[in-house]
């Protein structure tokens, strides 16, 4: 991983093979449209889930054909840092509650991600099954 900026608050992170750009600016007029650090860090937590439902549907032989999350992070000004961490996850499969709460508990167990930010601030959400038959249309 690698980060530049300019003066000014130009700034770009680049991890794996893509260069992401990143607002840097401080007391800007506007915002700039692209993500800050904030929500660089909630994307990681998206992605922690992600890859931990991959890979507990790997393990698991877990079914599932597509899955949306929502993250919101709270945090406080003085001092600066997240309070809360809230996720959905919305998860198109046909297996049982059983077997979804076997895969939430995984995915709350073995994140990386989720485990370090549950150790500095309140971490919870909740996984929400969505029967196959609403499984969006691929394109």
């Amino acid at each position: 991983m690698q980060a530049q900026v300019a003066a000014g608050g130009v700034a770009t992170v680049t991890a794996g093979n893509q260069t992401i750009p990143v607002d840097a600016m401080w007391a800007a007029d506007e915002p700039p449209g692209t993500p800050g650090p904030a929500e660089l860090l909630a994307a990681a937590f998206a992605a922690c889930l992600m890859k931990n439902l991959e890979r507990s549907s790997a393990l698991l032989s877990f079914r599932y054909t597509h899955a949306d999350i929502d993250v919101r992070a709270r945090r406080q000004d003085i001092p600066p840092q997240f309070v809360e961490i809230e996720y959905e996850l919305r998860l198109v499969t046909d297996e049982d509650e059983r077997r979804v709460d076997l895969v939430h508990r995984n995915l709350r167990q073995f994140g990386t991600v989720y485990n370090t930010l549950a150790a500095v601030c309140d971490v919870h959400g909740s996984v929400v099954i969505v029967p196959t038959a609403a499984d969006p249309p691929q394109s």
